[in-house]
């Protein structure tokens, strides 16, 4: 099986054609969790620009947001770092039928805060030791995890780094942080691959996903995902959709007017 440079990188309609059925298991898996009360945790980690917030969106865009929830947790508060490690991420796990989609997660530690400096080689090396045993408890009460590091090589990085600095649509997603580490590529695959011989467990398996093609790594990751639950095949509850029984209403204003709408000519 070939990685995505090799095969040459997916065209948007191609792309699109292939994630429409996968979009519709996926609605499908969302009725299965609320039928059955399961609880679903993935967590997306990765390099800086390597696609993980593209991936969560592929993910969580055809289903309910009040199903599934996206968290992407920012810097921790003075409270939150006089706490256990864990205990913020705790608060946002998933009550039953419910999907949570983590934007980066307790992971964090190993990673940025590793090679940034953000943490102590203390502090690195207890979470190191705790991950397993913690992700261990979320498993044996019944949440379904699944843990995706989505891998890019440096050129790739520096193209989309790149593109960030000269899209001013996409230059919030750029930071000090972001481009201080593009000198640590080596420090964080390091960081990574300590990390994976630390908490790859039986119970909480790491599954890398070949993210230089970002489309084809999206597909790959929803793939897999699926594939790694039960059968969550469930029809839709059916639904009555009675004759309306007279003539369509038009929209009726008494106190105020619609604003003027957007000039577009139409041909």
């Amino acid at each position: 099986m070939g990685v995505a440079g090799d095969e040459g990188k997916l065209k948007r309609k191609q792309y699109e054609d292939l994630l429409e059925p996968l979009e519709l298991e996926l609605v499908a898996m969302a009725r299965w969790a609320k039928a059955t009360g399961a609880r679903i945790v993935v967590l997306f980690e990765g390099r800086d620009t390597a696609g993980k917030g593209g991936a969560i969106r592929a993910v969580s865009q055809r289903l309910n947001p009040r199903q599934c929830r996206v968290v992407a947790l920012g810097k921790p508060t003075d409270a939150e770092q006089s706490q256990w490690y864990f205990q913020r991420y705790v608060d946002h796990l998933p009550s039953a039928g419910e999907i949570v989609l983590f934007d980066r997660s307790w992971y964090n530690r190993a990673g940025v805060e590793k090679v940034m400096g953000f943490a102590s080689e203390e502090q690195v090396d207890a979470f190191l030791k705790q991950a397993p045993s913690f992700e261990r408890q979320l498993v044996d009460d019944g949440i379904l995890l699944f843990k995706y590091w989505l891998t890019t090589d440096q050129e790739n990085q520096e193209e989309r780094l790149a593109e960030r600095l000269e899209d001013p649509l996409k230059r919030w997603k750029l930071s000090p942080i972001d481009l201080a580490a593009r000198e640590q590529y080596q420090a964080y695959t390091k960081a990574r691959e300590a990390m994976l011989k630390a908490t790859h467990s039986e119970w909480a398996p790491w599954t890398l996903v070949d993210f230089n093609d970002q489309k084809r790594g999206r597909l790959t990751l929803i793939r897999d995902l699926l594939d790694r639950l039960p059968d969550t095949h469930i029809d839709p509850p059916p639904l009555e959709f009675p004759e309306l029984g007279h003539a369509a209403l038009k929209e009726t204003y008494g106190v105020i007017e619609p604003i003027e709408s957007y000039p577009v000519n139409v041909d």
